[in-house]
């Protein structure tokens, strides 16, 4: 496919887009200040004018850092804003952390969402779930479904990097933003998720960031610690004195084993300790580790 067939297959998703977002009429945004959804929100802003709303939840599961971004990249773009806030962590479904996590932070999430339309008189919510999506696993695309909201960026055929390419045109700084899942993402199935468990993984994905890391997640593993570094950068993680950084900074947020993950970071990586059963929702997560317990 030729340059000018790949901009003009672009050109026809955005149109796609477009149309589809004026078709939802009054229309809340789920934003969380990721790509897509910021992308989602310019893109409902652009065709609806004031007749749309993003609305991010103020969670303990969203990075302060990431939180800020988001409330100032809407703020740049003029984008109306209501905060709202959630309550996953009282439901114990939710801070079981089984494979099925991600439904009832949905399920919340959307719940939450669902009253609000229903008092300020919108016609419809919207998330930013897009086509490439669809080819891992994530519970929460079935709360979606269960509470009806669109997937606009879905409809339209856009994949990551269209969404990426459109955002970058439109001259959104987003655009090369690395991806970011909520902090709960980082912890083992079948371990709790607390608000100290929260705290350490922000607070350690804070420190890998101010030491210049760009694209990293922690892995919480109860007293161990996993590291995850983009291979490009791993290189510079592979060195005495950053392994010695390493190790001054997440054993003073109450890790016990300090390791840096030689595969480098991907995304979804927990999702690989998933039975097939766990996978497609029949059984729950069980722990996957023990690391107290004793190997010879």
């Amino acid at each position: 496919m030729s340059m000018l067939d790949l901009q003009s297959e672009l050109a026809a998703k955005r149109a796609t887009l477009e149309l589809r977002l004026g078709e939802l009429g009054r229309l809340l945004v789920a934003y969380s200040g990721g790509v897509d959804s910021a992308f989602l929100a310019w893109s409902a802003h652009q065709v609806l004018g004031d007749r749309m709303l993003a609305v991010i939840a103020d969670s303990p599961s969203l990075a302060r850092s990431q939180f800020a971004d988001a409330v100032s990249f809407a703020r740049e773009q003029q984008i109306p804003l209501e905060v709202i806030a959630t309550a996953e962590l009282d439901r114990s479904d939710y801070v079981r952390n089984d494979a099925s996590r991600c439904f009832f932070c949905k399920d919340e999430l959307f719940t939450v969402m669902e009253d609000f339309r229903a008092k300020h008189n919108y016609d419809a919510i919207a998330y930013g779930v897009n086509s490439d999506d669809q080819g891992d696993f994530r519970p929460g695309q079935k709360a979606a479904r269960e509470h009806q909201v669109a997937a606009p960026l879905l409809d339209a055929r856009l994949g990551k990097q269209d969404i990426r390419d459109l955002a970058r045109a439109a001259g959104l700084r987003i655009w090369d933003k690395p991806a970011s899942a909520c902090l709960s993402s980082r912890i083992e199935y079948g371990r709790p998720v607390t608000r100290e468990a929260l705290s350490a993984v922000e607070q350690g994905e804070d420190a890998l960031r101010a030491l210049g890391f760009r694209q990293f997640r922690v892995r919480h593993h109860g007293d161990l610690v996993r590291i995850e570094v983009a291979v490009p950068e791993l290189p510079r993680a592979l060195n005495v004195e950053m392994g010695a950084e390493f190790t001054r900074i997440f054993k003073a947020l109450g890790f016990k084993f300090v390791t840096l993950d030689l595969e480098g970071f991907r995304s979804g990586s927990m999702n690989a300790l998933l039975s097939v059963d766990e996978l497609a929702g029949g059984k729950p997560a069980r722990a996957v580790f023990d690391l107290r317990r004793k190997t010879s």
